[in-house]
């Protein structure tokens, strides 16, 4: 393959993968050109109301549930103390056993129950790419996406004093 070739065959990409950030920024009336804004670095970055909007629809074409907060109300509260000072809070429905809404770092994320051969409770978000593991004597929280441990040694009150 020539270097012009190569060439051309780069340039298309790159167009290619500007086209839903020009198009997110034009559903939002906005010109292409401003949908990039500076971040703490002084560097240009896409702008993240493009980006989650963007993302925040269904490989469907419909809404995604993952990126929208879910409704908390009717909810049964557990909050887990973990280590380094974190804190995890856990809301569930006893009519939606499937789902969870996870208050972590100020956010409500929304995880769907996967199925485990171990017993252990299991959700996850994939958008976001966090996994929620609770097994009886503690839970954990874990970044798919970066793959580490974003919280660990989770224990509510009662998993603390040993009930």
């Amino acid at each position: 393959m020539s270097i012009t070739k190569f060439l051309l065959a780069c340039a298309a990409c790159a167009s290619l993968a500007m086209a839903p950030l020009a198009q997110a920024a034009q559903q939002q009336g906005k010109p292409a050109a401003t949908a990039k804004k500076k971040n703490g670095n002084g560097k240009k970055a896409a702008a993240g109301a493009a980006a989650a909007g963007a993302g925040a629809i269904a490989a469907n074409g419909g809404p995604n549930e993952e990126a929208d907060e879910p409704n908390i109300a009717d909810h049964a509260v557990t909050e887990y103390a973990c280590e380094l000072g974190n804190k995890i809070t856990i809301y569930k429905n006893a009519n939606d056993i499937d789902h969870i809404a996870l208050r972590w770092k100020q956010r409500l994320h929304r995880l769907t129950r996967v199925a485990t051969t171990t017993g252990a409770e299991r959700y996850e978000n994939k958008l976001y790419g966090l996994i929620w593991i609770g097994i009886p004597a503690k839970g954990m929280l874990l970044d798919s996406k970066a793959n580490r441990q974003l919280a660990n040694e989770c224990k509510t009150a009662e998993q603390k004093n040993g009930l």
